[in-house]
């Protein structure tokens, strides 16, 4: 069985593809920029956060949290 927890190595694209309640917390953190960047294809949640100068688990956390609260509400 697959999980899918987001980790610091998830892709912001299949973060937002897999979960798209995630994309609240990306734009809080990252601004909307992310959504039309090319790099959202490839470029991982950790490398967006450094690039951000944000501290990567927060981020991870909050996406974590939310989609629990999502499959425990359905």
């Amino acid at each position: 069985m697959t999980t899918n927890k987001v980790t610091r190595d998830s892709v912001i694209g299949e973060v937002i593809s897999r979960s798209p309640e995630a994309k609240k917390i990306i734009e809080k953190y990252f601004g909307n920029g992310c959504f039309t960047c090319p790099g959202m294809k490839v470029e991982t949640l950790a490398f967006g956060a450094t690039m951000h100068n944000m501290d990567p688990a927060k981020i991870i956390n909050e996406i974590n949290a939310l989609t629990e609260e999502g499959k425990n509400e359905g």
